[in-house]
């Protein structure tokens, strides 16, 4: 009887760090269910302070733009002369106002004026703090809205994926503001929905891609699209869509004018000011860069190099990018499949098989898959939305977090290892790592549009008040 207490005993002994450390993986409330996220904080910042007070870096940038934005151009002699230099020339000094962001929509001004509010040499310890405080309530709308567990694998997401990147880039504050968009709409605040979502795409234009999702959603819940039958032939595919476009004057369209009257008003705002800063330049940028080095279409120059077909790189639009002349004809080809797999998609939602978290996760996996690029911050963007849709299962933890594992280690020592940018991707192992890295992101975007592995099973969310945790399409 000794013998098996004596057991016990250190039976329980030994679990008590592992119950310690499940109880605060699985608060979710009080002061022990934010270890997690101060810890992460914690490894942000020092991920960050090697870059913080260099003056060629992202919040560099940023801190131009705020600048010139609210003094003029004048201002940049008050910052280390090469810092604004990508600003340069201009043919005429330009007045306060009229200086606008040339790749990112006007509204960012917003995030990167707040650290200005602090003396400028420590402007970018000041936006690493806030890009800080966004991921707290990234962190904060998982534990309250979250299936159970949903805040702490983002925190592991965001560490590992993101250490190098969510204090340095504003890309947090468009994903917390989609995530913000996807509660609003599951839980029915359809006007909130579309205000966080057109906020978003005022910050970064890539969620305007959910806009269908979300309005698909909305009709359907208010029984203004009805769901077509399960089984559907091409013939009767075409028919039920002709009977769903049919009923377009009983569609609801009071959140769609809100959202697109948001977009024109700021946007107009900002035009007012200067029209090239506000409009034009934002899309002649996307529209006319050529396929960035990490990008999925890079791994296809890469390969073609080895058959004959050269390429250079090039060190335009804020990044580094392939210069092949298989780029005229590869480039459509993305655009081609990122629109059929939208189709895809939007397809798969309107017959019931997608709700609006799952349709907006496939909507960007699509879209950055099939991009022209794939910058290490990117995949910020889905992080707050596999967490909220339960993507942490054995499949999710292996393959996301090495996908994750592979970002980090491109941007924090392949990046840093040459002196010349431009040598950059000529390192040894530079173009195998990123195919490494953009072919487990083709194996996780077809897995979840064909549903491999259970890819897109959701895990039940909190109670909505007396009502259960909603339901979801596997």
């Amino acid at each position: 009887m000794w013998q098996e207490h004596a057991h016990t005993a250190s039976i329980q002994k030994n679990r008590r760090p592992f119950e310690f450390i499940d109880n605060i993986l699985e608060a979710r409330s009080g002061l022990l269910a934010y270890i997690p996220i101060t810890f992460v904080t914690i490894c942000l910042l020092c991920g960050a302070s090697w870059q913080i007070f260099l003056s060629k870096n992202d919040p560099a940038r940023y801190q131009c733009y705020a600048l010139t934005f609210w003094f003029g151009s004048d201002a940049t002699n008050l910052l280390p002369p090469d810092q604004c230099s990508f600003l340069l020339p201009l043919a005429t000094p330009q007045p306060a106002f009229h200086m606008l962001p040339i790749e990112y929509p006007p509204l960012t001004l917003l995030t990167f004026s707040l650290p200005l509010l602090v003396p400028l040499p420590y402007y970018q310890l000041a936006f690493a703090f806030s890009m800080s405080l966004i991921c707290f309530l990234i962190y904060w709308l998982l534990l309250k809205y979250g299936p159970r567990g949903a805040a702490s694998i983002f925190a592991l997401y965001i560490l590992i994926g993101g250490v190098a990147t969510a204090a340095e880039r504003y890309d947090l504050v468009p994903s917390a503001l989609t995530l913000l968009a996807v509660i609003a709409a599951e839980r029915k605040h359809w006007t909130w929905a579309y205000i966080a979502l057109a906020t978003g795409t005022l910050m970064k234009i890539y969620p305007i891609l959910l806009l269908p999702a979300f309005f698909i959603a909305e009709q359907q819940f208010q029984g203004r699209m009805p769901l077509p039958p399960k089984s559907l032939t091409p013939a009767t595919i075409i028919d039920q869509l002709w009977h769903t476009i049919r009923d377009l004057r009983q569609w609801m369209w009071k959140n769609t004018l809100i959202f697109f009257g948001l977009l024109i008003c700021i946007t107009s705002l900002f035009a007012s000011l200067n029209f090239e800063g506000g409009v034009v330049s934002q899309l002649s940028y996307f529209l006319h860069r050529p396929i960035q080095v990490e990008a999925t279409g890079s791994t296809l120059l890469w390969l073609a190099q080895s058959v004959g077909i050269p390429l250079h790189i090039d060190n335009s639009y804020g990044s580094l990018n392939i210069i092949s002349s298989l780029n005229s004809l590869l480039s459509p080809i993305c655009t081609l499949l990122l629109a059929l797999g939208c189709l895809f998609i939007i397809g798969m939602q309107w017959r019931g098989k997608l709700d609006i978290t799952q349709t907006s996760i496939a909507l960007l996996l699509v879209f950055i898959a099939t991009g022209k690029i794939f910058s290490p911050q990117y995949i910020i963007w889905l992080m707050p939305l596999l967490a909220y849709a339960g993507a942490f299962d054995t499949f999710w933890l292996l393959v996301w977090v090495s996908l994750s594992a592979l970002t980090t280690l491109i941007l924090t020592y392949l990046y840093t290892r040459p002196v010349d940018p431009l040598l950059i991707p000529y390192t040894p192992g530079f173009f195998e790592t990123v195919t490494l890295r953009n072919a487990l992101f083709v194996l996780i975007t077809l897995a979840y549009l064909f549903n491999w592995f259970q890819a897109r099973q959701r895990r039940p969310l909190p109670p909505l008040g007396n009502q259960a945790a909603l339901t979801h399409p596997v």
